[in-house]
């Protein structure tokens, strides 16, 4: 059953109950909560795939508790024996998951009472779902984090390949979506990659945040038992522990810093989506989608739809929703734990799924793409994009610049006229808008001239693309060596 629906059937049981495994909690409790009851608050659908992770903590907890004689040590065998049995069955398919047991926790602590027996009673002691959960999520979203990351280096090796398989290939650049100056295709691939490196620094930045240490806080005020949570947190592998109790059970900032992380990956990507989407269009013609990433038309025989791209760009949406909804989510809960939490992880993991395949999707698509540099080469010697060249070769020969924008601003206006491009004009005719221009001039307004005389830091000039194409291989090494990532960038 989907998580938090509540089927037909089940409404119409008329709340009978079921014989089910005792709860956690029932202990308060006169009478059962309902069938429908549980079915509407059962995160089981969702959450079980938090089952390594939980098992993991239980393990480490076992040990910690075993360590500061809350346990013994015979104890401590027995559950970490149980719980390793447990991880086997989940893994083999042989676990039977039961809605009664509302989430990944109980089923665990259930499964564990039948294989050893009232000993599994201790494994809660010094703790609580909340912080349970709370160390699960981050256990979850640390390990999500570095694949993001091993994807983006991926898809930044692709990008950088492409750029130098295509390093003397020109397009037009445009603003407004007007042709506005001459750019090499390389240049363009690259202010991608400038983004994705912003959002690799982001997601690093978020592991800071993820990698807090929260168990031993139990339900909100820490726990009474001698435990010591830095050993728990060193058999984890986290570098630092939660400093407040009640922080710690009701903090997800670390969840919404992620989804902003991934919003803003997404936007890079879509883009890109959109920028692809026009590019393989007849009216543009600069690209062709490898036939293997594009589909057809069930009524139009000639059609081939960017559909990688287009769903690319329309899942964007999607993860800006779950952004939102866990601002929305979280902006009115007091301290501490609230219900309202256990809906995170349906946006978490929906939104690092989204991600991760888009991601993907790129990496293998965007190295097959084939590149039409005759047709882009022809877009960028038409449309003017050596007009601001015109002016600064006024300006080059004394003219203020204002001056000569408005001298060149006329002489487009006249070849527009004469429906010529501004190279093609004749010397006398350009020497008509200013005694300044010479025969020099044509050699300022070709195509080869437009690239390479941009050569201030960062602009497309060729020898600045290729260096910030070097540039890029380093960083993204440095990256690799630091999360021991080994890529050839190939998808």
């Amino acid at each position: 059953m989907p998580y938090g629906c509540v089927s037909k059937k089940c409404w119409n049981l008329k709340y009978k109950e079921k014989n089910m495994a005792k709860k956690l909690w029932e202990g308060r409790f006169s009478e059962k909560t309902t069938e429908p009851v549980e079915a509407f608050s059962a995160s089981i659908e969702v959450d079980k795939r938090l089952y390594a992770y939980d098992i993991a903590g239980s393990i480490a907890h076992c040990k910690t508790l075993a360590q500061a004689a809350v346990i013994s040590d015979v104890d401590a065998d027995a559950l970490i024996q149980g719980l390793n049995q447990i991880k086997t069955e989940i893994e083999t398919g042989k676990f039977r998951f039961d809605e009664s047991l509302e989430d990944i926790h109980m089923h665990i602590e259930s499964r564990l009472f039948e294989i050893v027996g009232k000993v599994a009673q201790k494994l809660h002691t010094a703790r609580s779902r909340n912080d349970q959960v709370a160390l699960d999520v981050r256990m979850f979203l640390r390990d999500e984090t570095l694949n993001i990351i091993r994807r983006l280096v991926d898809l930044q090796y692709v990008l950088i390949h492409l750029a130098k398989a295509h390093e003397d290939v020109v397009l037009p650049g445009y603003t407004h979506m007007q042709r506005a100056q001459a750019v090499l295709f390389a240049h363009h691939l690259l202010a991608y990659y400038e983004m994705f490196i912003r959002d690799i620094g982001r997601f690093e930045g978020g592991l800071n945040r993820i990698n807090v240490m929260p168990l031993g806080s139990a339900a909100l005020a820490g726990t009474t038992f001698p435990i010591d949570r830095n050993y728990t947190a060193k058999l984890l592998d986290f570098p630092e522990v939660s400093a407040n109790s009640i922080d710690a059970v009701s903090d997800r900032d670390f969840i919404l810093e992620f989804l902003s992380a991934a919003s803003i990956c997404m936007m890079h990507l879509s883009r890109l989506s959109e920028e692809i989407i026009l590019w393989t269009t007849f009216e543009f013609g600069f690209i062709e989608l490898p036939d293997a990433f594009a589909t057809g038309s069930s009524i139009m025989p000639q059609k081939k739809n960017p559909d990688v791209a287009e769903l690319v760009r329309g899942k964007t949406g999607r993860v800006f929703g779950d952004l939102m909804a866990l601002l929305t989510m979280m902006k009115a809960l007091p301290l501490a734990y609230n219900r309202d939490m256990q809906e995170d992880k349906i946006l978490l993991f929906d939104t690092a799924d989204i991600l991760s395949a888009c991601i993907d999707m790129y990496v293998r698509m965007l190295p097959h793409l084939t590149i039409n540099k005759d047709t882009m080469e022809k877009a960028a010697t038409s449309g003017f994009l050596n007009a601001t060249d015109l002016a600064d070769y006024l300006a080059g020969k004394g003219m203020p610049f204002r001056e000569a924008h408005h001298c060149v601003g006329r002489a487009v206006r006249a070849a527009l006229q004469q429906k010529k491009e501004l190279h093609e004009l004749s010397l006398k005719e350009l020497q008509s808008f200013s005694a300044l221009i010479q025969e020099d001039v044509f050699d300022s307004l070709s195509l080869k001239q437009l690239i390479d005389r941009r050569t201030s830091f960062g602009g497309t000039a060729s020898k600045r693309v290729k260096a910030a194409s070097k540039k890029a291989e380093q960083q993204l090494g440095k990256i690799s060596k630091r999360f021991g990532i080994s890529t050839t960038g190939q998808g």
